[in-house]
């Protein structure tokens, strides 16, 4: 399938993000279909979205937020998201690696029951090692300050089966300040149904401490631009 020109490609699905910025003037929207996540008994849904938005000189503007349902023993609620503003650097590929940094800032405007006590700030970088045109290396680091302290380190390995179908398979350490330590992993894929949209699956299960046992969810991504 012949690809879009300027389409750099999607954020979902996955841990952190490609490291590629849109065009100036190029946007795509990245929707959860819905994410989730399962931990104690308690199950939660969250159909979040994320606007990406090219500005130019290697930048990118990003907006997002989200509708929650909460499903836990003897309670459940619904509402929205805080929403987040962020801003991702990208400067072209060197050879076969690339870079970007993203800093993001969650302000306190959800519904009562999913908003933060404090605003989070967050910020990371991700890095790629493209091998052949089938396979590719990442790593992704983040360190969140605000409502919640944590660190986190993924890394990821993806192979295109087809010019249209991709899988990957992840694993990543983090440390929360309530959590402590504690490790997943996962695998999902992606799928290029034309040369604008995608569609993603994924999943991660908890292998050590203390971490949602199992996270995942689908979703739908479309750019628009040449």
């Amino acid at each position: 399938m012949a690809q879009v020109r300027n389409n750099p490609g999607y954020d979902r699905p996955g841990l952190g993000f490609t490291p590629a910025v849109l065009q100036a003037g190029d946007f795509t929207i990245e929707q959860g279909a819905p994410d989730w996540s399962h931990a104690d008994g308690a199950s939660s849904f969250t159909t979040d979205t994320l606007l990406r938005m090219g500005v130019g000189h290697a930048l990118e503007l990003q907006f997002g937020s989200g509708w929650n349902w909460l499903d836990a023993p003897g309670a459940a609620a619904h509402g929205r998201s805080d929403s987040t503003l962020a801003l991702k650097i990208a400067p072209a590929a060197h050879g076969r690696f690339s870079w970007g940094l993203l800093g993001s800032i969650e302000f306190t405007d959800g519904a009562h029951a999913f908003r933060n006590d404090r605003r989070q700030y967050l910020l990371g970088a991700s890095f790629n090692w493209q091998h052949d045109g089938d396979r590719s290396t990442g790593v992704y680091v983040e360190a969140v300050s605000g409502d919640t302290d944590s660190q986190l380190l993924a890394i990821n390995e993806d192979w295109a089966l087809t010019p249209t179908l991709g899988i990957f398979v992840e694993a990543a350490a983090q440390r929360a300040r309530a959590m402590g330590y504690a490790g997943v992993a996962g695998a999902g894929l992606s799928w290029q149904v034309t040369p604008r949209v995608q569609l993603d699956l994924g999943a991660r299960h908890r292998v050590a401490g203390r971490a949602d046992a199992w996270q995942g969810g689908m979703g739908v991504s479309v750019y628009f631009g040449d």
